[in-house]
């Protein structure tokens, strides 16, 4: 039975995230990024639900996701905030570009875009391409690795402000940067918490196959872990070192003001992990090990989440011994990630951030039918007991109907989870 007495949004998902009952599943839509809209999809979204026109800003330039404004979120009784909310929040901020489909939109000022001649760039230092997306495409994709040909871990900044996925960022980005960015991020993290009732998620990073992936690109990051073990232990030690300076400033200036914090790492494929169970203990779990025990004893209130995509479930018990509170996405069309089994086996031990629908192959080409049943099952797997929080397993992409974000809200509400 779910708890008889109304929760406010942050008691409901701490509720959950501590294996009680809540007086409903939390509801997660863009309290990070993978669980956010595409620009598109949104423009779209509230053209169809005649909501009033506003700018659409795109805070993710890589994915092109949208800032979810109040009015949706409480359509859909959302329980979540993202800490980016909190900044980047006058006019000067922005600058104007135009989505692929050609719905005017705003990006990040600091973001330096350049049109050529049948794609759209993104340029890093000394106008270096970092990023393409080609007419015809609707994501930005990574064009250059710093670390591709020869490695040098001396020039690790330099590296990082060259590889798309850590060169461009989303609010605060560079507000939170510099001499004074410490206070910039406490100040705005405390105004965020003070506003809102929602919990309220950071999102840290601290990835590390990915970061591997990022700098020296996929073929040649799995050779070297495979090929040169020692060279790859020497990488992810500077990487680790680097995520706790970083971690210590980031709880510093922001730590008692959030719930949640998230660490990404995508280990899993459509058909399991992407590296064997004994790799991951090797390279991978014992430097969580370290990063999550040093939230722990800096803020012992706060929930750790990883972002990590695919097909996992062989991975599970050593990312639960490492220290991890919950998991997201559930991606129940992967290998091995049956809610049923998952919930059997781990329920008891990990929260299931996301179980709900998986849009592959779905929404993309914009059939209805698919995403309903698969939203409806994960909704009771929810009805089942604590632990699990309703939001899509990616995402929101650009469906070709805008009714289609109806399947999840309308299985959400008979599995008792919208109101």
């Amino acid at each position: 039975m779910w708890h008889t007495l109304r929760m406010t949004p942050r008691e409901r998902v701490l509720t959950a995230l501590n294996h009680r009952q809540p007086d409903r599943p939390p509801i997660d839509c863009s309290g990070h990024r993978s669980s956010g809209i595409s620009a598109i999809a949104y423009a779209r979204l509230r053209r169809h639900l005649g909501l009033p026109e506003r700018p659409v800003r795109v805070y993710d330039p890589v994915q092109q996701l949208a800032i979810v404004d109040p009015d949706i979120l409480d359509l859909l009784g959302v329980d979540t905030l993202e800490l980016g909310r909190g900044f980047a929040l006058e006019a000067a901020h922005w600058q104007d570009w135009t989505l692929p489909d050609g719905t005017p939109c705003q990006m990040p000022r600091w973001v330096n875009l350049r049109r050529e001649r049948d794609r759209w760039v993104i340029l890093g230092p000394e106008d270096r391409v970092l990023a393409q997306m080609p007419d015809g495409v609707l994501y930005f994709e990574q064009t250059y690795w710093p670390f591709a040909e020869r490695d040098d871990f001396s020039t690790m900044p330099e590296a990082l402000s060259q590889s798309m996925w850590t060169a461009i960022a989303s609010p605060p980005g560079p507000l939170g940067q510099g001499p004074d960015g410490a206070q910039v991020l406490a100040e705005g993290a405390a105004r965020l918490r003070a506003g809102t009732d929602r919990a309220v998620i950071g999102l840290f990073g601290g990835n590390l196959l990915e970061m591997g992936q990022f700098l020296y690109r996929n073929d040649n990051f799995f050779l070297l872990l495979a090929g040169d073990p020692r060279r790859a232990h020497e990488f992810l030690d500077r990487v680790v070192e680097m995520h706790l300076a970083n971690l210590e400033r980031f709880l510093g200036a922001v730590g008692r003001h959030l719930d949640i914090v998230l660490f990404g790492d995508d280990l899993g494929m459509q058909s399991g992990p992407q590296v064997s169970p004994k790799m991951y203990r090797e390279f991978f779990f014992p430097r969580e090990q370290v990063m999550w025990r040093r939230v722990r004893e800096r803020a012992p209130h706060l929930k750790i989440m990883l972002h990590c995509c695919g097909g996992v479930r062989e991975l599970l018990p050593g990312l639960i011994e490492a220290g991890l509170d919950a998991i997201n996405p559930v991606q129940i069309s992967c290998k091995g990630m049956e809610p049923a089994g998952l919930k059997r086996d781990f329920g008891g031990q990990l929260t299931f951030w996301g179980a709900g629908a998986t849009r592959r192959g779905c929404w993309c080409a914009g059939r209805r039918g698919g995403a309903r049943p698969r939203a409806a099952s994960a909704g009771h797997l929810a009805a089942w007991g604590a632990g699990c929080f309703s939001r899509s397993t990616t995402f929101w992409r650009t469906p070709r109907r805008p009714t289609s974000w109806r399947c999840t809200k309308r299985s959400g509400t008979d599995a008792g989870v919208a109101s």
